[in-house]
């Protein structure tokens, strides 16, 4: 099953220090999952002044119960309380195969 996770950060003051105090564990929890063919793409959300306020990423698992165990309960942006809002939508991709 494929999902698309939108991760949007808090608002508060602290919301873009916890993102980046965890970012890079985050980029490597990202790569980990992508290497292991459960992740296709992921894409930072940006305001208007072009920063980072969450996350958006299209992955596959077997389904969503799998998805929250063996991901999104160890995701450090869960884990580091930077995503306070979590959206997850079943969606079916579509690649383009004329690239």
């Amino acid at each position: 099953m494929e999902f698309m996770i939108i991760g949007r950060d808090g608002t508060d003051a602290g919301a873009f220090g916890r993102r980046l105090a965890v970012r890079e564990q985050h980029l490597d929890c990202f790569d980990t999952f992508r290497k292991l063919g459960f992740f296709k793409y992921g894409c930072a959300i940006l305001d208007d002044n072009q920063q980072m306020v969450g996350s958006v990423i299209v992955c596959e698992f077997e389904s969503r119960d799998e998805l929250e165990k063996l991901w999104l309960s160890n995701e450090p942006y869960v884990v580091g309380d930077v995503w306070r809002n979590i959206e997850i939508t079943q969606i079916r991709s579509r690649i383009p195969t004329n690239v």
